[in-house]
């Protein structure tokens, strides 16, 4: 429950507001509230940063000061790309993450793209899109995180394709380097890491590949994917993953955590719908419904499907259509449900108004928007969608959508191993209806199956125990923990 009086306020003094050494201290806290108010409407995370990640984290807040936007190096760096030579090695390397598809998305995207940027000691910088700097703080103390809108290239980013001079994948095709045993002298290089990408893109995830590309100053990245699994199949990488993240489970959690704050209209959004309708509950549930049929909903197949699910395992109680029930219970269980069609949401509150529960707990159904479809770019429509987010994010159980990337970042923020619904087929509820997760680490949609050293495919979700199939998408990957390690 969040702060409400004077007793509050001091636990809240006493809860570790940097998250166990996560994040930084010194930034103004009211520029941005959540950064440091979060901790008191979440549970105390059971993942703790390693040690090792806290100290490069650190370290990599050091260089993104020395090398982010405006600073000597950066403006050195920049020469580079606008006279095209690419003459001595720079002190200061750069990925920029462009800001591209929906925001469950880019959400998952981004952390991929820092997490490279720490392994291979680069300043990541992002596109700020048409709302990254209205949803999210600054995540890095005193130098900014977004691409400066005067980047040279920058007109380009909507252009930039497989077919572009300067992408990964083609320059292989073309054989554009001398020898691709040697690094690539070219200022920049373009990485297509999107769903669509082909065998050459894929090599990216290769480790020789991974040498090539360390010398060039610019990786500028679009994706639409969580590819961190993909990370921890390069050789190169092992041990530093193994350092940062000693749980497997807990990479998006611990990154999400320290780089996504709410920016304070969001944060607005999110504790006022948090205090009127979630905090007096004894129990908070979450049910995320993203449904992919065409046609206008709601489903009955996927309304019962819901029902299924919740009954089956006792995460609400069933309803009495005979008697009236005379023992009531004093529990409340407030639930929050996020979906873009209204109907789902009105069926399940009637269904519980309309009848007494068998154990006499009192449920009340919560759905702070509707918009009815995704509206990609609009600004108050995201706001909306972050918030929603943040929000399951703060439940205590968590009911989620095969393939939903929204509630990927919901389940992984919250620390919370969701029931997922799995994907009805020929609009017929599955049998069982949903399923435990293993993790609660998002799933990479469209990964590699290619063994770089013996150049063949191979099955990717079998090469090591942390990476494993997922459970909403049978090629997808996602990390798991290998309970025999722990």
């Amino acid at each position: 429950v969040g702060p409400v009086d004077d007793d509050a306020l001091s636990i809240e003094v006493r809860k570790d507001k940097l998250l166990g050494g996560l994040l930084a201290a010194g930034f103004d806290e009211t520029s941005c509230v959540s950064r440091y108010q979060s901790v008191l409407y979440r549970k105390e995370s059971q993942h703790k940063p390693s040690p090792y990640l806290i100290s490069r984290l650190r370290s990599y807040e050091a260089l993104h000061k020395r090398c982010g936007p405006y600073t000597e190096s950066y403006n050195k760096t920049l020469e580079k790309l606008k006279t095209g030579h690419h003459l001595e090695s720079t002190d200061c390397n750069y990925l920029v993450w462009i800001s591209f598809s929906g925001l469950g998305n880019r959400i998952l995207t981004l952390a991929s793209a820092f997490l490279y940027a720490l392994l291979t000691n680069r300043v990541l910088l992002i596109d700020p899109g048409t709302d990254m700097v209205d949803l999210f703080c600054e995540p890095f103390p005193e130098v900014s995180w977004f691409l400066p809108l005067d980047f040279p290239l920058k007109n380009q980013f909507g252009s930039f394709d497989q077919k572009s001079p300067h992408c990964y994948g083609r320059m292989l095709k073309n054989n554009s380097f001398a020898n691709s045993s040697k690094s690539i002298s070219a200022p920049f290089v373009y990485l297509h890491l999107v769903h669509d990408y082909d065998d050459q893109d894929k090599l990216f995830f290769c480790d020789e590949d991974q040498t090539s590309l360390r010398e060039v100053p610019w990786l500028i990245m679009k994706t639409d994917n969580y590819f961190v699994p993909s990370l921890f199949l390069i050789p190169t990488f092992e041990q530093q993953l193994s350092n940062l993240f000693p749980r497997k489970e807990a990479v998006f959690h611990l990154l999400g955590r320290y780089i996504f704050h709410p920016t304070n209209p969001v944060w607005g959004l999110i504790t006022r719908y948090y205090q009127a309708y979630l905090a007096k509950a004894d129990e908070r549930i979450g049910i995320q419904i993203r449904v992919f049929d065409t046609g206008t909903g709601p489903f009955q197949h996927v309304l019962d499907q819901i029902i299924a699910c919740t009954l089956k395992e006792n995460l609400l109680p069933d309803i009495s259509t005979e008697k009236p029930i005379i023992n009531q219970s004093q529990k409340s269980k407030a639930v929050l449900v996020t979906s873009l069609s209204g109907g789902y949401f009105e069926r399940l509150r009637d269904m519980y108004w309309e009848h007494p529960t068998m154990t006499g707990e009192v449920i009340g159904f919560y759905q702070p928007s509707h918009e009815e479809y995704q509206q990609t770019e609009k600004q108050f429509h995201n706001r909306k969608a972050w918030a929603e987010m943040y929000l399951l994010s703060l439940t205590d159980v968590l009911i989620t959508s095969s393939w939903s990337t929204f509630g990927y970042v919901a389940q992984s923020l919250g620390g919370l191993k969701p029931w997922i619904l799995y994907k009805p087929e020929n609009r017929t509820a599955p049998d069982p209806p949903c399923g435990r997760v293993m993790s609660m680490e998002p799933c990479f949609h469209a990964p590699p199956f290619y063994d770089c050293k013996a150049k063949r495919g191979i099955d990717t979700g079998a090469v090591v125990p942390h990476v494993r199939h997922c459970e909403d998408m049978s090629w997808g990957l996602k990390l798991v923990d290998n309970e025999s390690e722990l």
